[in-house]
C-alpha cells in the first residue's frame, strides 16, 4: 500500500489547513485511517482516527478544532485543521490499517507562526 500526503504548509497561528491521504495498490479493504503528529524531538503522537465505519477518536489538545474525515470511494483520508496554534507544529503522517498490517506515508510538514 502506498500512501501519499499533501496540504501541509506554513500558516500564522488562528488559520486553517486541509490535510489529504490518499491509498493505492491495496489488494484488501482499508480499515482504519489515521493521523499522527511528530513535533520536533518528540515522539510520534495520534492525532484523529477514523474507523471504517465512520467512528471517530481525537487527541484532548485538537478536539473541537481538527475534524478527520474519509472518503472510502477513494481510500482517501482527510484531516480538517482550524484554529491552528504554534504547538501543531510537526510532521503530520497518514496511516492506514488494511489487512492487518500497518502503513505509513512519507509525512507532511506543518509549520504554525505565533
Amino acid at each position: 500500500v502506498q500512501l501519499q500526503a499533501s496540504g501541509g504548509g506554513l500558516v500564522q497561528a488562528g488559520g486553517s489547513l486541509r490535510l489529504s491521504c490518499a491509498a493505492s495498490g491495496s489488494r484488501f479493504s482499508i480499515n482504519a485511517m489515521a493521523w499522527y503528529r511528530q513535533a520536533p524531538g518528540k515522539q510520534r503522537d495520534l492525532v484523529a482516527g477514523i474507523s471504517s465505519g465512520g467512528s471517530t477518536t481525537y487527541a484532548d489538545s485538537v478536539k473541537g478544532r481538527f475534524t478527520i474525515s474519509r472518503d472510502n470511494a477513494k481510500n482517501t483520508v482527510y484531516l480538517q485543521m482550524n484554529s491552528l496554534k504554534p504547538e501543531d507544529t510537526g510532521v503530520y503522517y497518514c496511516n492506514v490499517l488494511a489487512a492487518f498490517r500497518n502503513y505509513w506515508g512519507q509525512g507532511t510538514l506543518v509549520t504554525v507562526s505565533s
